[in-house]
Order: structure tokens, then sequence, then C-alpha cells
């Protein structure tokens, strides 16, 4: 296994953990209400199901990272940019009142940088290698 493919996988491992934790808290809860509490204003009528969708891709998302097939992974990566764009103005609603979300406000710009971040370290744990999709 050459270097890039060992830090690809060191990479899917940890983003698997991650999202799989972070998927498990929309099931608890407390932390689920938490969560509802973020929905932005517009979408509050269908927050808990919200909730619990995203915590059910954050589950799936967990699994695709760690499947066996490059295309799969490929797509899978995809699907989280497109998740961590769709779930950032819940971050902002949370990030608006710090005083009600405690730990989860994180302040908007830094919010912003790191959902950037998250999103460069999913591309490039999913990024196919060389002639990996044939």
């Amino acid at each position: 296994m050459d270097p890039l493919a060992i830090v690809q996988l060191v990479l899917r491992i940890a983003l698997a953990v991650a999202f799989a934790g972070m998927g498990v808290g929309h099931f608890v809860p407390a932390v689920a209400r938490g969560m509802r509490a973020m929905i932005p204003p517009r979408l509050r009528r269908w927050r808990g199901a919200l909730v619990a969708a995203t915590g059910v891709c954050e589950l799936a998302a967990a699994a695709g990272l760690l499947i066996p097939w490059p295309l799969l992974r490929f797509v899978t990566g995809i699907a989280l940019v497109v998740f961590l764009v769709a779930v950032f103005p819940a971050n902002a609603v949370a990030a608006a009142d710090p005083s009600r979300f405690g730990r989860a406000a994180i302040a908007y710009t830094p919010r912003l940088l790191l959902q950037l971040v998250l999103i460069a370290v999913v591309l490039v744990a999913t990024a196919p290698l060389a002639g990996a999709l044939r």
C-alpha cells in the first residue's frame, strides 16, 4: 500500500468514527433536543424528522467511508460534501445564539472555516487514486 493510500485509509477511519458518533448523537434525547433547536426557523415544522434524517445520513456516511469499493467511497465523499453544505445553516443558527447553545455555538467564521477544512479532508480521504475507478 502506497503512502497516499495509507493516509486516505487513516482519514476515512477517523471520519467514519466521527460521523458514526455524531450520527448516534442524533438519537440521544438530550442531544437531539439541542439539535432540533438549531434547525433554521423556516424548517422548524420538520425539525424532528430532519434531525433523525441527518443522523441516518451520518451513520450511512460512516459506513460508506469504510467500504472497500473506491467508486462507492468516492460517491460517499461527494454526498458528504453536499451534506456538510446543507447542514451549515443549522450551525449558523447556533453560532448566532451562544447563550442558548453553549459549546455547540462555535462562532460563525471559525465554524465556517472548520466546515471548509472538514470538506477538504473528506475530499482527500475519498478521492480515487489513479486507476482506482476502473
